[in-house]
């Protein structure tokens, strides 16, 4: 039998110890003319201490797993200009939902990696540092939200070029012994007159990753965002006919040159394609073996609920009996 504590032990001791007391008292004064009777009070004694031990989170052990150790830092660049919640994606889906999708399936594919995340529209903006905590990863892209229409000057598909830089810079030289992998999603739609600016600065600090193209030759249309809740805001016009938003793979293989990585057109009916970690950090050794647990605190849980329902069963008639007492009461 193993222990895994919700809360340290003499946490919960402390908790628990006082109202124990109570119950013990009670039980051993209780006397059935009070309503306090001995099997009531023994009753609320063994809810209390199941209780207790269901936050101990007891357990037996269930064998061991292997489990896969990637030490790489994998930085997500993605597209946070209007354009990303064009609704191309499989049918009319916004294409945010596919880059979600596909950051999801990298977190599983590389575990134990650690994650940044740059966003960038009309101008860079890092979003999350380096981490392993994948759940504020996904919280990150499940609360974003293109740029505010009315705001949008503009932008370049190359403008994250110098955070990434630094970024992957900065990762190196605090942490050499690990790889690092790119991954760049976008439509490669250049919205300002200038050129788009190089990655190729990137490119040596890199040891794999891909660029994900996001978007049809067809194009869909934007909805407005404003920033606020106001609900529907429309679809951004141009000339007056909904402005369409469409892939540009020729910009997406200049950046995927740039990296050194492989350009991947992405749609719903296609898995991705994910290219494997670098086989130098990525072992099961380092990772050793995870003991598996059978949880055994349902049980106790089930006695507490099973036990709640006498005591529901119990109030309710005498909820009843009262009721009946003043009616009868009220008759008189």
């Amino acid at each position: 039998m193993i222990f895994q504590p919700v809360l340290n032990i003499l946490l919960l001791i402390l908790l628990f110890a006082p109202v124990a007391a109570v119950a013990v008292w009670m039980l051993v004064r209780g006397h059935p003319s009070t309503g306090s009777g001995t099997g009531l009070w023994a009753m609320r004694l063994v809810m209390l201490l199941a209780c207790f031990a269901m936050l101990l989170r007891p357990g037996i052990p269930g064998g061991a797993t292997e489990t896969l150790a990637t030490d790489t830092d994998i930085v997500i660049v993605l597209d946070t200009t209007a354009s990303i919640v064009a609704e191309d994606w499989d049918g009319d889906e916004p294409r945010l939902d596919g880059a979600r999708a596909d950051v999801q399936a990298i977190v599983d594919e590389y575990p134990g990696a650690r994650f940044a995340l740059i966003t960038f529209a009309g101008a860079a903006e890092q979003r999350l540092p380096l981490t392993t905590d994948t759940t504020a990863l996904m919280s990150s892209l499940e609360v974003l939200r293109p740029e505010v229409t009315s705001r949008s000057r503009g932008s370049s598909i190359g403008i994250a070029h110098t955070m990434l830089q630094e970024t992957l810079a900065g990762a190196a030289e605090s942490a050499p012994d690990r790889s690092r992998m790119v991954f760049y999603l976008g439509d490669g739609e250049q919205t300002v007159s200038s050129d788009p600016e190089s990655f190729s600065r990137s490119a040596r600090y890199i040891d794999g990753g891909a660029v994900l193209g996001y978007g049809t030759a067809e194009g869909g249309p934007m909805k407005i965002t404003s920033g606020s809740f106001s609900g529907d805001q429309g679809y951004i016009d141009y000339q007056g006919q909904p402005a369409m938003s469409v892939i540009d793979e020729t910009n997406l293989q200049t950046i995927a040159d740039d990296l050194a990585v492989p350009l991947q057109v992405r749609s719903a009916d296609a898995a991705i394609d994910l290219p494997a970690a670098p086989t130098t950090t990525t072992n099961y050794a380092a990772s050793g073996s995870v003991g598996n647990v059978i949880e055994l605190y349902w049980v106790f849980a089930l006695i507490i609920v099973l036990l709640l329902g006498v005591e529901l069963a119990r109030a309710a008639m005498l909820t009843a009996q009262l009721r009946g007492l003043a009616f009868r009461g009220g008759d008189a």
